[in-house]
């Protein structure tokens, strides 16, 4: 390398080892004087929480609204929409759905509901027949279709044109918009003999429902034109009809109009026409908002779910009857109680999902009667069903007594999602024991390789010992043990007091058994040292791994 080119290198390093500082500097000065940037989010305002809250509870109830907004917005009875409205979950809202429907089902033992069929099908021809820009339903003659049918007269002129006037009107002859008379012999709740009018007066197949029969008129305000019998009499003149009070322009001079057409007559007969129809089955309306119950053979019923998969949930409905509200026959020195037992599920639509009969029975000797009648008798029934809202019938019968009862109740059947941390029913049992090998999953209240029997009622005496049952899925698990990692805190807590009475805590991987994807807890607690009165037992489950948790809790009453 030349001297020279040794000379440039070296000059150009101190120039850049001199101009170093500056640059530095000059770039400290120029951030020094940009304003500082917030680089910490702030957390959201009240309001703006309440208004994403909001927001998403519109989102989510999107299907329900539409449902109150268009599918039955114009047959949906004010009270009705008002109790909609103050509904708080899917499951009411479902319920509430279905018992609208049902109080409008002229044949209730069917499977099918024909008002609602009838319902759907006249939407779907308003829409049809009526859309004009905007779908059939939302116009007025697709509102009164929809509403009251179709009509039993109509008298169309699509092109509108010359139209003689009936002499009510005013006689004469006159040119017309576009329009529709629909006659009804017939309307429950507003009367017999009742007409209504549709005219379109922007000829685009926009047809307006209206009270005025002069408004088809299209040579309305044409001077001299279009007049009726009593103006060109000179009984009238067509300046009068732009001062009637009565609410038309009708070109009748002074001559009183058919109480039909009394102002306050079609003013009323619009008004009902924009009302709710009147629920037509009285009787069955009766039978929804007030349910009777002979419970002339008292019933108390639980139900408790374990998934089997996340599609299918095995639903344990118990029955309990007491012994003393049964009749016995004795024979040969033994008493006997039968009870027929009938089951029922339905889906919210009143599909039956399944069905199932049963006989119970109770024997002792007829001795020992006095001692064998204060107990219970218990009845499990498992329906594998999948996740959703049910309804449950159950009807027992007393066959020697003839006293039954009809017991309904919603089933509300869980949802599991993979990944996510869930619970069966926590099931309080007087029994908890583990089955021969030959009995694992068969036979009356088995639950796997254990027998639970759940307390209907989850009352216990002192002298008793309370079990716990519950089963917990999808944890998350270790790469390399594959085993789960987690803890579960029980704690009991007097009701009222807030007096903790018991507290206990366990590793998840030391339970038996125990996997991610199921884990199984069976517990049994002493009693006796309780105080008679209320408690609520609460667990905390931890998914260490999954960084999830769980918090079921259950009342029970010690006596």
């Amino acid at each position: 390398m030349s001297t020279k080119t040794l000379t440039v290198l070296t000059t150009g390093l101190a120039l850049i080892l001199v101009s170093s500082p500056a640059f530095a500097a000059d770039k400290k000065k120029s951030a020094a004087a940009a304003p500082d940037r917030e680089t910490v989010a702030k957390p959201i305002s009240e309001r703006e929480r309440k208004r994403r809250e909001e927001k998403l509870r519109k989102e989510l109830e999107t299907p329900y609204r539409k449902w109150l907004n268009e599918d039955v917005t114009y047959i949906i009875t004010d009270e009705e929409r008002k109790a909609f409205k103050n509904l708080n979950t899917d499951e009411e809202r479902e319920q509430f759905i279905e018992q609208f429907w049902l109080r409008r089902d002229p044949s209730p033992d069917s499977q099918e509901n024909e008002f609602k069929e009838e319902h759907y099908r006249r939407i779907a021809y308003a829409n049809e027949r009526y859309a004009s820009g905007i779908p059939g339903w939302k116009t007025d003659r697709g509102r009164i279709y929809i509403t009251f049918g179709p009509p039993d007269e109509n008298e169309s002129h699509p092109s509108g044109g010359t139209y003689e006037r009936p002499f009510e009107e005013g006689g004469g002859t006159t040119s017309t918009y576009p329009f529709e008379k629909w006659r009804y012999r017939w309307i429950e709740g507003i009367g017999s003999d009742i007409i209504i009018e549709f005219v379109d007066t922007t000829m685009t197949g926009e047809y307006r429902m209206t009270m005025d029969p002069s408004e088809k008129d299209a040579l309305m305000m044409v001077p001299n034109a279009g007049l009726t019998l009593y103006e060109q009499m000179g009984l009238s003149s067509k300046a009068d009809r732009f001062s009637r009070t009565d609410g038309t322009r009708l070109g009748t001079g002074t001559q009183p109009l058919p109480m039909r057409m009394n102002q306050f007559e079609r003013l009323q007969q619009y008004a009902l026409l924009q009302k709710a129809p009147q629920v037509k089955f009285k009787d069955l309306e009766a039978a929804v908002n007030s349910t009777i119950r002979f419970n002339l053979l008292p019933l108390k019923v639980r139900a408790d779910f374990m998934r089997l998969t996340n599609s299918t949930i095995l639903s344990n409905l118990t029955l309990q009857l007491e012994k003393r509200d049964l009749q016995y026959k004795s024979t040969e020195g033994v008493s006997k109680g039968v009870v027929n037992i009938y089951g029922r599920v339905t889906s919210m639509s009143r599909r039956v999902v399944t069905v199932f009969e049963d006989v119970v029975s109770v024997e002792f000797p007829t001795e020992l009667m006095q001692q064998a009648i204060g107990g219970s008798s218990l009845y499990q029934k498992s329906v594998p069903l999948a996740p959703g809202t049910y309804r449950v019938n159950l009807v027992v019968k007393d066959i020697n007594g003839g006293n039954m009862n009809n017991y309904e109740m919603a089933l509300h059947v869980p949802r599991y999602e993979d990944e996510t941390l869930g619970s069966s029913s926590v099931v309080l049992a007087d029994v908890i024991e583990k089955v021969p090998t030959r009995s694992i999953g068969t036979g009356p209240f088995v639950i796997g390789t254990s027998k639970v029997r759940p307390r209907v009622g989850e009352t216990f005496k002192r002298d008793e010992k309370m079990g716990i049952y519950m089963q917990l899925y999808n944890f998350a698990s270790d790469e390399k043990t594959r085993k789960p990692s987690g803890t579960i805190e029980y704690e009991v807590i007097k009701t009222g007091t807030n007096e903790k009475i018991f507290d206990f805590s366990e590793e998840i991987e030391k339970i038996d058994g125990a996997s991610s994807q199921q884990v199984t807890i069976e517990k049994i607690l002493p009693l006796q040292n309780m105080q008679p009165g209320q408690y609520q037992l609460k667990m905390k489950v931890s998914d260490k791994l999954g960084n999830q948790t769980l918090t079921p809790s259950v009342n029970f009453t010690v006596v």
